[in-house]
C-alpha cells in the first residue's frame, strides 16, 4: 500500500472515508481512486478503506460552524484485514465488496413478513437503507416499499426517543411475525452500516440527521417538511460531504406538476394571479405544505423572481384588493385527505387550473427509494427530485 499511505503522508491528518461505488476520494485537488489501481493484486476488485484511529484534532473538511460533526469516531466499517503504522498513527484498513452495479441488482436475500429482508451479514450487493421516523405513516410505507424492492435492502429502523417501538423487532411492531430488525433510538449505530437514510420526520430531528448522514457519506434523502432557513443552512453544510436529496414530494406526478406551473408562469403575464390551494389530513401540522411551497417557488421562478418576493400573507380579516402579480396559498385540514394540490392561474374571464390527487402515501415511499437508489455514487450536494426524474 505505498501510494496509499504516501498520500496520506502528503496530507493534513484526515479521515478517509469508504467514498461511494467506485472507491474515489477528492483530497485538495488530488484525485484518488481505490480499489482498481496498481497497488491491488489482478481480479481484486475490492475497495479499501485506511481509517487513522488513533488521531488527535481531526481537520474539518468543511468551512463553517455547523460542519463540526459531533461524532468523529463514526465506524464506517468493520476491519477486516490487518493494520499499520503511517505517519506516526496507528491505522487500520477496511475491506468492502465490489461496487453494486448501477443496473439489474441481485437480489439473494427472501422477504419476510411485510417483505422485509432478513440480515444475513454486513456485506450485500444491495444498497443498505435505514428508515427514521419508522412508526410513523410514511415511516411504516417506506419499509413496506424497501421490502417489496429487489434494488434495496433494509438494514435498522430508527423510531424517536420514547417510542414503544424501541427494542422491539420492527416486524412484530408492525402486527407480524419477527424479521430480525430491531427497532433503535441510536442513529450513530444505525447510520454506520447504511449507504442510504430515508427521512421523513421533524426539522430538528432531519438537521440532526443530516450529519450523521454526511459522516457516514450516506445518501440522505429528506421529505421533511416546515424546514427553517437556518435548518437549510444546516443541510447545506453536510452536503458539502454527502448526497442530500430534498424534495417536498417526491411523487412524479406531483414533479410534472411542478414542471408544468414554472412553464405556464413564464408564459403568462402577471395579469394573472396565481394561488396554490392544497388539502391534506387532519394531523398535518404545517401549513402550507413543502408541496405547496414547492409549486409556489416554481411559479416564482417563471415569472423571473423569488417566492419571498411575490408570496401574499395569510389572509385573515379585512385584507384590501390582492396585489397584481402576487402568488397566495391556501391550507384544507380534514380527515384522511393523502395529498391535493391545486394551482389556480386567474385572470378577466377566464382560469386555468393545473391539480395533482394522491390517494395513496406509496407514490411518495417509491420516489423516495428510488432517490436514495439514483443518489449512490454522485458527488456530494443537494439535489431534489428534478434531477432524480432527469426533468
Amino acid at each position: 500500500m505505498p501510494e496509499l499511505a504516501l498520500m496520506l503522508c502528503q496530507q493534513p491528518h484526515r479521515i478517509l472515508d469508504r467514498g461511494g461505488p467506485e472507491k474515489r476520494h477528492d483530497i485538495d485537488g488530488r484525485h484518488l481512486q481505490i480499489g482498481g489501481t496498481g497497488h491491488l493484486a489482478d481480479g481484486d476488485r475490492h475497495g479499501v478503506q485506511l481509517r487513522v484511529v488513533d488521531l488527535g484534532p481531526v481537520q474539518n473538511i468543511g468551512k463553517g460552524a455547523s460542519d463540526q460533526f459531533a461524532y468523529p469516531q463514526l465506524t464506517l466499517g468493520r476491519p477486516l484485514s490487518g493494520g499499520g503504522t503511517f505517519c506516526g498513527h496507528k491505522a487500520a484498513f477496511m475491506l468492502f465488496p465490489p461496487a453494486p452495479q448501477r443496473q439489474g441488482f441481485n437480489q439473494t436475500q427472501t422477504g419476510i413478513n411485510h417483505g422485509i429482508k432478513p440480515l444475513e451479514g454486513e456485506m450485500s450487493e444491495l444498497p443498505g437503507i435505514v428508515v427514521t421516523g419508522v412508526s410513523g405513516r410514511m415511516g411504516q410505507m417506506l419499509v413496506k416499499t424497501i421490502a417489496a424492492s429487489d434494488k434495496a435492502r433494509l438494514v435498522a429502523a430508527v423510531g424517536r426517543e420514547g417510542s414503544p417501538w424501541i427494542g422491539r423487532d420492527l416486524g412484530e411492531a408492525m402486527g407480524g411475525p419477527a424479521s430480525g430488525v430491531i427497532v433503535t433510538d441510536d442513529p450513530v449505530e444505525a447510520f454506520a452500516k447504511a449507504q442510504g437514510v430515508i427521512d421523513f420526520t421533524t426539522p430538528a430531528a432531519t438537521v440532526a440527521f443530516a450529519g450523521l448522514a454526511a459522516q457516514a457519506r450516506a445518501v440522505h434523502v429528506i421529505g421533511t417538511t416546515g424546514l427553517s432557513e437556518d435548518d437549510l443552512a444546516k443541510l447545506e453544510a453536510a452536503a458539502r460531504h454527502a448526497v442530500i436529496v430534498r424534495a417536498g414530494n417526491m411523487s412524479l406526478g406531483v414533479n410534472l406538476l411542478t414542471r408544468l406551473t414554472q412553464k405556464i408562469a413564464a408564459a403568462l403575464d402577471e395579469d394573472w394571479d396565481i394561488e396554490v390551494v392544497e388539502a391534506h389530513h387532519r394531523h398535518k401540522v404545517d401549513a402550507p405544505s413543502g408541496t405547496a411551497l414547492m409549486l409556489g417557488e416554481a411559479a416564482a421562478q417563471g415569472r423571473g423572481k423569488t417566492l419571498q418576493k411575490l408570496r401574499t400573507p395569510a389572509r385573515e380579516g379585512i385584507t384590501g384588493a390582492r396585489a397584481q402579480g402576487s402568488i397566495g396559498f391556501s391550507a384544507i385540514r380534514g380527515g384522511d385527505v393523502v395529498g391535493e394540490h391545486d394551482v389556480i392561474f386567474a385572470a378577466d374571464g377566464e382560469r386555468v387550473v393545473l391539480r395533482h390527487l394522491a390517494t395513496d402515501r406509496s407514490i411518495f415511499a417509491r420516489g423516495a427509494l428510488r432517490a436514495a437508489i439514483w443518489g449512490q455514487g454522485r458527488k456530494p450536494g443537494q439535489y431534489d427530485m428534478m434531477d432524480v426524474l432527469g426533468l
